[in-house]
C-alpha cells in the first residue's frame, strides 16, 4: 500500500502546501508535480464533470511525483465517490455541505475500514490502491483506510453554530471554511464579497475552535501576505490557487495589456 504524505505531515506536525484543480487531467497533476513545491493536490470534483477512470489516472500522476491527493465531493453521492476516489489512489477526502453530527458520522464511516475497531463502512474492494485485489482486506489495507485524512467543509450556518459538537466526532482530521455557502445558508448571499471583515471573523472563529479541539484547519490562501498571521495562530496547512482561475487571471493580466497596445 502507498504511504499517505498528508497523513505523515499531519502526524509529524509538519506544514503542508496544497493547490486546487478543477480539471481531472493527470497532465495538470504532472505539471504541478514538476514544480516540486506542492504536497497535496485537491481535486474539486464537486464543481465539474469527471469519470471514474479519470480518477485512476489522477491517482497514478500523484504517485509519479510523490504527492498526496484530496478530493472535494458532493453531498448527495459522497460515500460512493469517496470510496471510489480512495480506490483510485486519492487518499484524502474533503466532504462538502455537512450540517450535523449524523452527516459527520456518515462521512467518517464511509472512509474508515469496516472492522470492529475502525467502526467504518468501507469494506474490502479490489481496486487500484489495493493492487487490484492483491492487497484487499489485509491488515495493511485496513491501516491505509484508517490513515485517510477526513476533512470537513464548514460552510453552513448550522455547522458553524454547532461546531464543537461536529468536531467532537472521532475521526475528523481537518476543516476548511467556505464563505459563500455560509452566507447563503445564513440568508445573506453575496456577503463573502460584500462583508469581507465579517467573513474573516467567522472564518477565524472556525479555525480557532478547530485548533482548540486538536483539528487542523486547511486555510485557502489568496496570497503569500496572509500566511504569517495564520502561522502565528498555529495553522500549518494551506491550499493556494485554482487552475481555472489562474488561466483566467493570467490572460486578464497579460492578454489585457497586449490588447491595450493593439488598440493604441
Amino acid at each position: 500500500m502507498k504511504s499517505n504524505k498528508l497523513r505523515e505531515l499531519l502526524n509529524s506536525n509538519t506544514p503542508s502546501l496544497g493547490t486546487h484543480v478543477a480539471s481531472p487531467s493527470p497532465d495538470v497533476v504532472e505539471i504541478i508535480g514538476r514544480t516540486g513545491l506542492i504536497d497535496v493536490v485537491q481535486f474539486l470534483a464537486e464543481y465539474g464533470p469527471y469519470s471514474l477512470s479519470e480518477l485512476d489516472h489522477f491517482g497514478r500522476a500523484l504517485e509519479l511525483y510523490g504527492m498526496s491527493g484530496m478530493i472535494k465531493v458532493d453531498r448527495e453521492n459522497r460515500s460512493f465517490v469517496a470510496q471510489r476516489a480512495i480506490g483510485s489512489g486519492i487518499q484524502n477526502i474533503l466532504f462538502s455541505d455537512v450540517y450535523d453530527v449524523a452527516d459527520v458520522e456518515e462521512c467518517v464511516a464511509s472512509v474508515r475500514a469496516d472492522t470492529p475497531l475502525s467502526g467504518g463502512s468501507h469494506g474490502s474492494a479490489d481496486r487500484r490502491f489495493a493492487g487490484y485485489g492483491l492487497e484487499s482486506g489485509t491488515p495493511e489495507y485496513v491501516q491505509a483506510l484508517d490513515e485517510c485524512v477526513v476533512a470537513l467543509m464548514i460552510e453552513k450556518e448550522a455547522a458553524v453554530n454547532d461546531l464543537e459538537t461536529l468536531l467532537s466526532v472521532d475521526g475528523v482530521d481537518m476543516v476548511v471554511f467556505g464563505g459563500n455557502d455560509y452566507w447563503m445558508s445564513a440568508g445573506k448571499p453575496g456577503n463573502a464579497r460584500n462583508d469581507p471583515n465579517g467573513t474573516r471573523e467567522v472564518m477565524m472563529h472556525v479555525y480557532r475552535t478547530a485548533l482548540s479541539m486538536g483539528v487542523q484547519p486547511q486555510a485557502a490562501l489568496g496570497g503569500v501576505d496572509q500566511v504569517q498571521a495564520m502561522l502565528d495562530m498555529g495553522i500549518k496547512h494551506f491550499c493556494v490557487g485554482n487552475d481555472y482561475f489562474m488561466i483566467y487571471q493570467w490572460l486578464n493580466e497579460n492578454a489585457g495589456d497586449i490588447r491595450k497596445l493593439l488598440a493604441s
